[in-house]
């Protein structure tokens, strides 16, 4: 699996999982993460294949729970759901 960075950069052939994490003691303390890679599926594709980088990600941040999780493209409005449901922001 490759790894993943956390990055504000984009280019051509990333994609995004963008991840809703809370603390585990403050659960109502929430924040997103974006997670970006090189990417050559769909967005679909994308969050059918999510799990194991989030799980890393949990993995490395274990006071961290996930609470929902989507795909984008960087600088783009189009999004699925992890329900796999297309949005348009």
């Amino acid at each position: 699996m490759p790894g993943y960075t956390l990055i504000d950069r984009v280019g051509m052939g990333f994609i995004q999982i963008i991840v809703m994490v809370c603390q585990i003691a403050l659960p109502d303390q929430c924040e997103e993460q974006r997670l970006q890679f090189a990417w050559q599926g769909s967005l679909t594709q994308c969050v059918m294949s999510a799990q194991p980088y989030i799980a890393q990600w949990i993995s490395d941040h274990p006071q961290w729970a996930v609470k929902s999780y989507h795909c984008a493209y960087p600088d783009t409005r189009r999004k699925v759901d992890a329900g796999g449901r297309a949005h348009s922001a």
